[in-house]
């Protein structure tokens, strides 16, 4: 009776070394996943949304700020982008009962975007920018990358790779309710590197 209880003290102990050892290293990986999303949305915008104006691929002239009184999706994206392909249905999806304005990033001419949307049968709003000079306002370096703008133009909340319809509605609805004053600006950033996110930009080409 003894041996079994001094084993099964043993036991015990061992058992509890091993949980601490998984706590241990379930903190560390928590402590790398919170770096590497602070280090991968430093840049991103904050505080008020940057100017965005352009004319869209239909030929439209279009302004964020003409939007102010209701949240918006400012979505960033490209053509080359697989996570991007993932979530175009959901864009144009929420597109049909949201403002959203996309940003086609780093894809050519405005007319390769164009052909792109109407293969893929997507009509939502989309600003070509080519040479990336939107994505720098708003310090976007990866797509996809969007930005929920409650209706006063400020920043809610940023998304970083690929993130559902759900996901982007419920932050719409927050976004209409949260307080607006400078000290209540409460944005959340989330950084969705392990579903494939956040593919570098620097390329023009792609299909």
């Amino acid at each position: 009776m003894g041996v079994d209880g001094g084993e099964s003290g043993r036991g015990g102990k061992r058992r509890a070394r091993r949980r601490w050892r998984w706590v241990l290293e379930l903190a560390v990986i928590l402590a790398v996943v919170v770096g590497i999303q602070a280090y991968r949305q430093r840049d991103t915008a904050s505080g008020m949304a940057p100017p965005l104006t352009g004319r869209l691929l239909s030929g439209q002239r279009v302004s964020l700020a003409a939007l102010h009184g209701r949240p918006v999706l400012v979505h960033f994206w490209a053509t080359w982008c697989p996570v991007c392909r993932l979530e175009q249905g959901s864009i144009a999806a929420i597109a049909r009962d949201h403002a959203v304005l996309t940003v086609a990033f780093q894809d050519g001419s405005a007319e390769r975007v164009r052909a792109y949307m109407r293969r893929e049968g997507l009509n939502y709003p989309v600003l070509a920018d080519p040479d990336g000079v939107l994505a720098s306002r708003y310090g976007v370096r990866a797509v996809p990358t969007s930005f929920i703008v409650g209706p006063r133009g400020r920043i809610r909340f940023v998304e970083v790779g690929y993130t559902s319809e759900a996901g982007l509605r419920l932050r719409l609805w927050l976004a209409a309710r949260l307080p607006h004053g400078d000290d209540a600006d409460t944005m959340h950033r989330h950084d969705h590197s392990a579903v494939g996110a956040g593919i570098r930009g620097g390329r023009t080409g792609g299909g």
